[in-house]
């Protein structure tokens, strides 16, 4: 016996290793050596011992097998990542396990299937063996190691076969270890493995608060910071209703490639069944409309071309697989394709209908090139048929395809006699309705339906009308008329409106001809009186000079009565007719660019309708009519100059739905009006920046915060306000821990900076200026959060503002070259700051380390680097930093630049250049700094002068705190009582007195250094105070008291109540 196991392993010695060899060069020899070394696994398992008296066989051919096996798995094991001869022994040894699992089962199956189903066979033991060698693998301290033995499982288990439930468990575990390794590629393979073993888990079995593997693979989805692990998830985790919309929330994940795979490996691949029999899980049909919406939505939307492109590419094969079962019918055309793709979206509240159509029409031309719009299409619209032809209309229009548009419109007469039916119809339906109102109380939701779908294709149509060529005059006089009668009827919905009224535009000749006819219109609609004297006589076209028409009275009509003589439902009615006329305006100025004082028509209006609504206490009159006030103020500016008061009046006492409105009108006035309201030489853009900072900084409303912001952005960016004071706000508002959820505010703003700094070396340097005393308040505000608050770290806020003053980022304006000294400076500041005693060790390593961020240019004025050096070098003599890793970035830094720039700085010498007039406020700067002798720092009396500079919001002084004292921060001020989360963020980005709010208790500096450092950037103070503090500040001024108070808080944190 003994011999004949020596032959075996003799065999499988010489075989097995072979096998292998040729199955790392090659996978076409992969069948042949897997029969081969099945045979040789067949034969090895034939050799037994008997033990135990005979009792008992042992499996000895069977081991030698497995230990060979195991042999050949360890030497694959070393084989590193990305090596081809490894990846296809895996590919080999994941193709046997398939093989003998697959020739186990028909042998069984031969076997009638008698046997107990639990009996191990050759293949299970082989199995159990291997997957047990490999587990113990998985904590390998080798990288290597654990994803070769990852890897293996990953290609075996979707052939394991029948296995115990303690190996289950066993490999369950690990794999639950491995997605969490440090290696990326390991956590892909354990991913991999992991859903291909979920399929088979039963959600009952699993333990009450352990996760399941779908759920941890859902995490992994979201969560892992590794594209390639999340691609690996998104490729290989279940599609079920459960993972759906974790799978959908990956068409905004951060990796392009990610987006993409989305759309063309889930969504496009899995519209049908495997077999092509049924609609998939991800069918068009299938999906509701809010999924299918957030689909096109967020691929067409998409940043990159290539994931545009994917879902471009789903849009097309949408539009094949719309009609579903009947898409065979032969009756059926293109038309009827694009608008089974239409009925998958809601067509009235979204943009995303329009967006997928026109994405069809650019990526489908056969699609685009085969529609057709008879006379039978127009004569039975639908909403899908009326949305179809007014895309294809406007997108000829747009591609300037002249031939199409021509062959696709109708003619005018026919267009307007079919608007003039569906609105005919509408308003029978509303009578039908009111009447079945009063029997049966409110409509149901179907006949709402239909009174949107009748209102939604009248609407389309009228788009379609701007379109048409109107050299036929009959046609023109018919559309003119009916497009006027519908402006007439108070029945007309508020949406159609402004249809109507982009049509008439078209119709008119010239502005004074619009004006005239909507004048006339408000007038007929507000005459309450004798109905006989109201009816005029409509234009027998629309052409009439302006001098024929009379101008309006401003005194009431004849017949109507006044409001304290109206019953309720006569006031209500006259208030619905005073909104329709409104909204008449409104929409009648949106479309005039000539000044009010060229249409003098307005006049009247102005005087009868719009200055009384004004004046109304209703929300709706009163938001409409300073709508009005706010357009005519940009057509007139004697008009603005005038009410910008009353709008900024408006701001302060107005709810918040009104105060958005009054904003945006004000942001408007002062971009068409800049000249007369932010001339610099009249003081009052200062004023208005200054009142616009106050409300920002006081505004609790999130949406009323997002409008200022963009609104100071604005006139930022296009040069109208040049106060520092705006960035700093914009600043605090960007980065403070009270915004993180006004995702408005934060997108504007992460837009705005880069735009604007890298736009202008000009506004790089002005962001230069302004960094050291921005950081130090808004670093000291990042201590100062709530537990329950989050803002960004004081090295993540230097990072930006590096980045933003990088002068290679910067684009090349015409007549203003780039300015490359930027960082050069930048890095002086940062010299000057770090001298300051008040800055704690935190702040000066962040300020270390972000030097070696720093650009520096090949050429540089010799004055700027000396300056830089001599800071330098005097920094490490007399205030040498501490802390040994913000030491090592400086000294690199200060390495970097004598090696840069030698040149320049050899032979240089201190004394001589002491001699230079220009350079005696650096000296003077040096000369104040008082050498400290081991580190310990210096105590002095405190002057008034030091009180009298205390407001600078750029300079603190050198003075002898704690860490946990240390001013320069709006934030580190005592909190008032009552006040709530909201004031913090207002901290941030207040005015310039904050930086003196924690001055209190302080241990004084000596009085030499201050003047010079805080008068350079000294700046008078923008907002008011309270008159009895103002007067308790100048009774500490004359009684000269030695011991300094707090500077009193800003206006706007006191005169809110507390709760």
């Amino acid at each position: 016996m003994p011999g004949r196991i020596s032959s075996v392993e003799e065999t499988l010695s010489a075989s097995v290793p072979k096998i292998f060899d040729q199955a790392q060069n090659s996978t076409a020899n992969h069948q042949k050596n897997i029969v081969a070394l099945h045979k040789l696994h067949l034969q090895a398992a034939s050799f037994t011992e008997p033990v135990h008296n005979g009792r008992n066989i042992k499996l000895t051919g069977e081991r030698a097998f497995e230990d060979k096996f195991k042999d050949m798995l360890c030497r694959a094991a070393a084989v590193k990542k990305g090596t081809s001869q490894g990846d296809r022994i895996v590919k080999f040894v994941g193709a046997y396990t398939k093989y003998i699992n697959e020739r186990a089962a028909e042998t069984k199956k031969e076997q009638d299937g008698d046997e107990d189903e639990d009996e191990d066979t050759t293949a299970s033991r082989f199995v159990d063996k291997v997957l047990t060698f490999l587990l113990s693998g998985f904590a390998a301290k080798d990288k290597v190691a654990r994803y070769r033995c990852v890897h293996f499982l990953a290609e075996m288990v979707a052939h394991l076969g029948e296995i115990s439930e303690l190996l289950y468990t066993k490999l369950r575990t690990a794999l639950f270890e491995r997605v969490h390794d440090k290696e990326t590629f390991v956590r892909v393979q354990a991913v991999i493995a992991l859903s291909k073993l979920c399929g088979s888990e039963d959600p009952s079995d699993v333990e009450e608060g352990e996760p399941t593997a779908l759920e941890v693979l859902l995490e992994i989805l979201s969560c892992d910071p590794a594209a390639d692990v999340r691609r690996a998830a998104l490729l290989n985790i279940p599609l079920s209703l459960t993972t759906l919309d974790a799978i959908f929330a990956r068409t905004r994940d951060t990796d392009t490639i990610m987006r993409k795979l989305v759309y063309s490996a889930i969504l496009d691949q899995h519209c049908f069944d495997s077999d092509g029999s049924g609609m998939g899980i991800v069918h068009p049909r299938v999906l509701t409309i809010a999924q299918r919406e957030l689909i096109i939505r967020n691929g067409l939307g998409d940043r990159e071309p290539a994931v545009r492109q994917a879902a471009g590419s789903l849009l097309g094969t949408w539009v094949d697989v719309a009609r579903g079962e009947v898409k065979n019918d032969e009756s059926k055309s293109i038309n009827d394709d694009v608008l089974a793709l239409l009925n998958l979206f809601d067509l009235t509240e979204s943009t995303v209908a329009e967006d997928a159509l026109l994405s069809v029409f650019e990526t489908r031309r056969d699609i685009f090139d085969h529609l057709e719009f008879n006379d039978d299409y127009w004569a039975s619209l639908t909403p899908e048929r009326a949305f179809l032809a007014r895309v294809f209309v406007q997108h000829c229009v747009a591609i300037k395809d002249a031939d199409k548009l021509e062959a696709s419109l109708p003619v005018v007469t026919l267009l307007a006699y079919r608007i003039q039916a569906a609105y005919n119809a509408y308003q029978e339906d509303l009578e039908v309705a009111e009447q079945e109102r009063v029997i049966r109380g409110e409509p149901t939701e179907e006949e709402e339906d239909a009174r949107i779908d009748k209102e939604f294709v009248i609407g389309e149509m009228l788009k379609v009308a701007v379109h048409l060529d109107y050299a036929d005059e009959i046609g023109r006089r018919k559309m003119f008329q009916l497009v006027r009668d519908m402006i007439s009827q108070e029945a007309l919905p508020e949406s159609l409106v402004s249809r109507c009224l982009d049509v008439l535009r078209m119709l008119s000749p010239n502005e004074r001809d619009l004006i005239r006819v909507v004048v006339e219109v408000v007038h007929e609609l507000r005459d309450v009186g004798d109905e006989d004297e109201a009816v005029k006589e409509p234009a027998d076209d629309g052409e009439t000079n302006f001098g024929e028409t009379p101008m309006p009275s401003r005194v009431i009509p004849k017949g109507q009565k006044l409001p304290e003589d109206m019953s309720p439902e006569e006031r209500a009615r006259t208030d619905a007719i005073d909104l329709r006329c409104l909204s008449l305006c409104i929409g009648m100025l949106e479309r005039v660019n000539g000044t009010f004082e060229e249409n003098s028509t307005l006049e009247g209006i102005l005087g009868e309708l719009i200055i009384p609504a004004v004046k109304r206490k209703e929300l709706a009159l009163r938001e409409k009519g300073l709508i009005c006030l706010g357009l005519c103020c940009l057509i007139a500016r004697r008009m603005a100059l005038n009410s910008f008061q009353l709008f900024l009046g408006q701001i302060q006492t107005a709810p918040e739905v009104l105060k958005l409105r009054v904003l945006q009108i004000v942001f408007d006035i002062l971009m068409v009006h800049e000249n007369d309201f932010m001339n610099k030489e009249s003081g009052a853009g200062d004023r208005i920046v200054e009142f616009l900072l106050h409300v920002l900084d006081n505004e609790e409303s999130d949406k009323v915060q997002a409008l200022l912001c963009i609104g100071l952005a604005k006139l930022v960016l296009a040069g109208i306000v040049s106060d520092d004071q705006v960035l700093s706000s914009l600043v605090g508002a960007y980065l403070a821990p009270d915004t993180i959820n006004n995702q408005e505010v934060r997108q504007c703003l992460s837009y705005f900076f880069p735009v604007f700094c890298y736009s202008s070396a000009i506004n790089q340097r002005r962001m230069q200026r302004l960094f050291i005393p921005l950081f130090e308040k808004l670093a000291q505000a990042t201590r100062d959060v709530d537990e329950d608050q989050e803002m960004v770290s004081p090295a993540q806020i230097a990072g930006m503002f590096v980045d933003w003053t990088d002068p290679q980022k910067a684009i090349e304006v015409q007549n203003q070259p780039t300015d490359e000294m930027i960082h050069i400076d930048l890095a002086s500041d940062i010299a000057r700051a770090l001298f300051k005693d008040s800055m704690i060790k935190e702040d000066k390593k962040v300020l270390c380390q972000v030097l070696g961020r720093l650009y520096l240019p090949e050429k540089v004025d010799d004055d700027k680097v000396r300056t830089l050096k001599l800071l330098l070098h005097n920094l490490h003599s007399r205030r040498p930093i501490r802390d040994t890793s913000a030491k090592n970035a400086l000294a690199k830094f200060d390495v970097a630049i004598s090696k840069k720039y030698a040149e320049q700085l050899d032979g240089f010498n201190e004394e001589d250049y002491r001699q230079l007039e220009y350079l005696r406020d650096l000296f003077e700067f040096l000369d104040d700094i008082v050498p400290l002798d081991g580190g310990e720092e210096i105590d002095m009396p405190r002057t008034r002068a030091r009180k009298r500079r205390s407001d600078s919001i750029v300079t603190d002084t050198t003075v002898s705190v704690a860490p946990d004292e240390s001013v320069g921060s709006a934030a580190s001020s005592s909190k008032p009582k009552g006040k709530g989360r909201g004031k913090q963020a207002k901290r941030v980005s207040g005015s310039d007195e904050d930086d003196d709010l924690s001055d209190e208790h302080v241990t004084p500096a000596p009085t030499r250094t201050l003047p010079k450092r805080a008068a350079s950037v000294k700046k008078p103070q923008v907002v008011q105070v309270i008159d009895d503090e103002e007067e308790e500040e100048e009774e500490e001024e004359e009684e000269e008291e030695e011991e300094e108070e707090a500077t009193p808080p800003p206006v706007q944190n006191r005169r809110r109540p507390g709760p």
